[in-house]
């Protein structure tokens, strides 16, 4: 299964679907209310008819994250998806032209202060005081021609339901859902915040992420634990850099450097946006024409040409903590596309780690009660490059990291010189499909993941190709990769141990 949507379903909607009689039945039915469409300037289009309820969804995937930023711009994928909802040279001020002019003197500000801040030899501390003092006053003066929360209050006064976005290691995406008479209006708003762009209140947005990210990670063991996991993890790759960014970043980067990341990376044929429910096909792909084939026409990218070198050895990170005590270990494998090899990891995260009859749970929690949860997941931590295969484990009161270590690695052990068992197989195709039916349960589901499928893969059939796939992944294919990848030479291993006194020691 694909990873990249989780939503709350309404039962009926997953009852109505398992009444399909097979799987070919499943991508034919999809297919006859599916169109693709990509318009002139790159840009694709995927709209599907359901007309269960006055309503649609829709998922905007922009084909950039945290991959595409280099040393000094960390963070700022996800900064963009923050400003994405300021508004528009339109939407969110009283006078665009002043302001216009206004945010131009902040940047100058900024420039000159940055600069000084960032003398290693003879910086003037006075000249920064008064530098910054003055880029405060821009940003007081730009700041009196913004309209707080436009954009969110015209979606939210026109009926609009699950107003939100993300940012991870290699996309962006935004959605939420609307009345279907609403149709035209969505299409006009979402096309503008990417034509029309206004980086307002950027630096006091800079400072909620900063924030975030403290909260989350450096104040936060767990978040301390992974970041530094993924560090050890990927030497090269950007996978090994916080999709929050690192907090000297977050310090410096500026509203131009967010401008030029923008044109960038936000061209037309990075977008895949799909549209579903209670829709006309021809009417939204009309409007779609209309309003995002204004769209400039520019190239996509260069790809990412960075691969992460083959490990040779283990590396470990200990967190020694006056904190829960967790342990994780991951293992190198392909990119989700590896369309040999990626079924069979996807049965072994189901084999392991899917519900109580998983052998994760069944061992570590059932019946040795050192764990309180224990699971894995494939595709860590993302899908589009080479990523982790990663099991982890909560120990239970008493119970130690290197105890969950030992068992997990028994479990591992088994899988390489047992097959699993012909109930665990049959099982474990059963649950694949009914997770598949599941994802495409409601609207804005099915929307993510068309979109995402399309994206990744080139084609929204992929979803059902791959459950295909995963349902001809065979005993000896669980041991071969078993023993192929989940080797010493090919572990990172990351801990919290708990140490009462760390905090008071300041140790970490």
């Amino acid at each position: 299964m694909k990873k990249y949507a989780i939503s709350c379903l309404m039962l009926a909607a997953v009852f109505a679907v398992l009444a399909l009689p097979g799987q070919a039945q499943d991508v034919a039915s999809f297919e006859k209310r599916i169109t693709v469409k990509v318009l002139d300037n790159g840009l694709t289009i995927l709209v599907c008819e359901r007309h269960e309820a006055p309503v649609f969804s829709f998922f905007t995937y922009v084909d950039v994250g945290a991959d595409r930023e280099v040393p000094g711009i960390t963070g700022l994928a996800h900064m963009f998806e923050h400003m994405a909802f300021k508004g528009t040279d339109k939407i969110g001020t009283t006078d665009y032209a002043g302001e216009k002019v206004a945010l131009a003197k902040v940047e100058e500000a900024y420039a000159a202060y940055d600069r000084e801040r960032l003398r290693a030899v003879g910086r003037d501390d006075k000249k920064v005081a008064e530098l910054e003092k003055a880029w405060k006053e821009a940003i007081e003066l730009a700041d009196k021609y913004v309209v707080p929360h436009a954009f969110d209050t015209i979606v939210e006064q026109n009926g609009a339901v699950g107003l939100n976005a993300f940012t991870n290691s290699e996309q962006t995406g935004y959605f939420y859902s609307f009345p279907n008479n609403r149709l035209e209006l969505w299409a006009y708003l979402e096309s503008e915040r990417f034509l029309h762009p206004v980086f307002r209140e950027f630096y006091k947005e800079r400072d909620v992420v900063y924030e975030e990210r403290r909260m989350r990670t450096e104040n936060e063991p767990n978040g301390r634990l992974f970041e530094q996991f993924l560090g050890t993890s990927f030497i090269a790759h950007p996978y090994g850099r916080p999709v929050v960014g690192w907090p000297s970043d977050l310090r410096h980067f500026s509203a131009t450097d967010a401008q030029a990341f923008f044109d960038k990376y936000y061209v037309a044929p990075d977008f895949t946006i799909a549209v579903v429910g209670d829709v006309k096909t021809s009417e939204v792909l009309d409007i779609c024409e209309k309003y995002f084939g204004r769209l400039p026409k520019r190239p996509k990218p260069e790809p990412l040409v960075t691969v992460e070198p083959a490990q040779n050895s283990e590396r470990e990170v200990v967190l020694r903590e006056a904190a829960q005590p967790i342990y994780i270990e991951g293992y190198h494998k392909p990119s989700a596309s590896d369309v040999k090899n990626e079924p069979i990891f996807d049965a072994l995260q189901d084999l392991m780690s899917n519900g109580r009859t998983s052998r994760l749970y069944r061992s570590l929690v059932r019946d040795k009660k050192i764990a309180a949860f224990a699971g894995g997941f494939n595709d860590f931590p993302g899908a589009k490059y080479p990523d982790l295969f990663v099991f982890f484990a909560v120990p239970t009161p008493g119970h130690t990291p290197q105890e969950l270590r030992d068992a997990i690695r028994a479990e591992i052990a088994r899988l390489q010189k047992e097959d699993i068992t012909d109930e665990e197989l049959s099982t474990m195709r059963t649950r694949i499909k009914a997770d598949l039916l599941r994802q495409l349960g409601d609207n804005s589901g099915l929307a993510i993941n068309l979109a995402t499928n399309q994206a990744l893969f080139g084609d929204w059939r992929d979803l059902f190709r791959e459950v295909d796939r995963m349902g001809q992944v065979s005993k000896a294919d669980i041991r071969r990769v078993a023993n192929e990848v989940f080797v010493a030479s090919n572990r990172d291993v990351g801990m919290i141990e708990t140490a009462p006194d760390a905090a008071a020691k300041g140790g970490k």
